[in-house]
């Protein structure tokens, strides 16, 4: 395959993911595997993305309640941060648990 053709795939992908309406979804699903570099190291150490909802919440997991309770104050830079980066996020949903532990 030449280089040519591979931009011509990733081109019709792309095409045919906005025209499906497909594109929000993995957009919004991106967020889970970018996670920590998303957030930087700090948070990524003692968080994990689970999943995203069709509707657009996140779900997390936090290592401890004080980190929790951290976290949701910073809930809306965290979300304009995602925003701007092109991941259609419009809540979180921060849970105590194991970070690592089973994504959804």
């Amino acid at each position: 395959m030449k280089p040519d053709d591979a931009a011509g795939i990733g081109e019709a992908l792309e095409a045919y993911l906005k025209r499906s309406g497909l594109k929000r979804r993995v957009d919004q699903a991106g967020v889970v595997d970018a996670w920590p570099e998303l957030v930087g190291p700090q948070i990524a150490r003692v968080t994990t993305a689970q999943g995203v909802s069709e509707d657009g919440v996140l779900f997390v997991t936090v290592a401890t309640a004080a980190w929790m309770q951290e976290l949701q104050l910073q809930s809306p830079s965290i979300l304009q941060k995602l925003t701007s980066r092109g991941r259609p996020i419009r809540r979180i949903s921060w849970s105590l648990g194991t970070p690592g532990a089973g994504r959804r």
